[in-house]
């Protein structure tokens, strides 16, 4: 094989790679299963949940692999990508059959197909040929987009058909494909899912995003002006009834806009939503209510235990002189990807190399530090809270999230729903109307053949006579 040939086979290789069908089947398959393992495995959760639920082992796998976030994992949004690649290659590989088909140069019509069809109704006309045929054409010409008459040695023959623009149906539902992935590739890429802890009278442009908690900066401020929760009585357990944020959006110091919304009535702007989510409390004061407490240090490779007493911004030595841990400060109240803990300490360890680490361990979860990976497992027990009663005011959490790719979405679902009507509902039609003089009279005969469809064929063929017969 000389080297051009080989350059050619390449592409051509390629081109029939992206135009299997088997490849459209793989990739389908492979999405359906990754919507399951994405529908039994919850996204985007705390990962302390996760590690409880999976374990060390698997969670670093599931980790690894972004089974936690796996709509905006890479090797996802490949397939769609791929898939993509499939139905264009596909499509064009067969449109250029499909449309001599839809605009044929000049249209042919086969009268042995229609002689052997079986959606023929044959009646007997009165007057001459030439008299039936002139009644016939104009109805056939009105119900039809186009017809031809040709003459015979007895009679005549109209030949008439319509829809064939209708096999591009297959085709709007591929560009419906198309715009759905296309939607959710830019939806993945240049939208977010974040929220705000937003406390009364305070403003903020900063979303802390769930995924990974790094934040964004928006190009305006989210005020809340107020905040006010109702509750359903005691006798129906207390729980919330209703919770509403009175937010403002300012830029420069001007209101852009203003509402207030509720958990299923959102404030949207420009491309950006910010739902009511939940509720916190904050204290009002900074008060520390802890004298005392219990470090206890395990270490990863023995299992060693190491129990030392602490108190706040005091320095505790980890063993081996690994390095130093300082319980920085202490918290009632701490969000963490979008979860609200109590009872949080927030902590710094610097090892020996001088590189300082900052964590938090909340006191009720022992085993939270796991998702650190480090060579220590840090908890904090024996907490002495003192007795005193914290003034508190609310904060409201908002969910703000945009996703640019939502109104291609839409508008895929909308051809999709139009190319499957006219791909499954209407269809192409050819007739045959042959009229012909014999012994008895004028003999017609309607034959009409169809690629799909065939009962509805034979319902066009029975309707059609019908309306010829009226007009003999």
């Amino acid at each position: 094989m000389t080297e051009s040939s080989s350059a050619n086979t390449l592409p051509r290789q390629l081109w029939n790679f992206f135009a299997s069908v088997k490849l459209s089947v793989v990739i389908l398959l492979s999405l359906a299963i990754t919507s399951i393992i994405g529908t039994v495995i919850p996204q985007n959760e705390n990962p302390m949940l996760y590690r409880q639920k999976f374990g060390d082992v698997l969670f670093n796998i599931f980790h690894t692999l972004n089974i936690f976030d796996m709509y905006h994992s890479w090797w996802f949004r490949f397939l769609l990508c791929l898939l993509t690649v499939n139905i264009i290659v596909c499509s064009i590989n067969r449109l250029s059959a499909t449309w001599k088909i839809i605009f044929p140069q000049k249209p042919s019509y086969n009268i042995k197909r229609f002689k052997t069809s079986k959606h023929r109704r044959e009646w007997t006309a009165a007057g001459t040929p030439e008299n039936v045929k002139t009644l016939y054409a104009p109805l056939l010409a009105r119900r039809f987009s186009r017809l031809i008459e040709e003459k015979t040695d007895t009679g005549f023959r109209l030949f008439a058909e319509k829809g064939r623009w209708t096999r591009l149906g297959v085709y709007a539902v591929h560009l419906s494909v198309l715009f759905m992935v296309a939607g959710g590739l830019m939806g993945s890429i240049f939208g977010f899912d974040g929220y705000v802890n937003l406390p009364e009278g305070e403003s903020t442009n900063r979303v802390i995003l769930q995924k990974n908690g790094s934040e964004i900066t928006l190009d305006f401020d989210i005020r809340c002006d107020d905040f006010t929760i109702s509750f359903y009585d005691a006798d129906n357990s207390g729980m919330p009834k209703e919770y509403r944020s009175r937010l403002s959006l300012i830029r420069e110091g001007d209101i852009l806009v203003q509402k207030d919304i509720l958990v299923n009535d959102p404030l949207r702007f420009r491309g950006i939503n910010i739902f009511q989510s939940s509720y916190g409390k904050i204290p009002s004061t900074e008060t520390i209510p802890v004298n005392k407490f219990t470090v206890t240090i395990t270490e990863q490779a023995s299992g060693l235990i190491y129990n030392k007493a602490a108190t706040i911004g005091s320095p505790v030595e980890m063993p081996g002189n690994s390095g130093t841990l300082v319980v920085v400060d202490f918290s009632h109240t701490f969000s963490y990807h979008g979860v609200d803990l109590s009872n949080v300490f927030l902590c710094q360890l610097t090892n020996k190399d001088g590189d300082p680490e900052h964590f938090i361990i909340p006191a009720d979860k022992p085993r939270f530090d796991v998702m650190r990976n480090g060579d220590f497992i840090i908890s904090i027990t024996n907490v002495d809270f003192n007795d005193i009663k914290i003034e508190s005011k609310f904060y409201t959490v908002l969910q703000v999230t945009k996703d640019p790719g939502v109104p291609i979405v839409y508008a895929g679902f909308l051809m999709m729903i139009i190319g499957c009507y006219v791909t499954f509902f209407m269809f192409h039609q050819k007739i045959c109307v042959e009229i012909t003089k014999n012994e008895t009279g004028t003999i017609v005969t309607a034959a009409g053949i169809s690629e799909k469809n065939r009962p509805g064929m034979n319902a066009v063929i029975h309707n059609l006579s019908r309306e010829l017969q009226k007009h003999d």
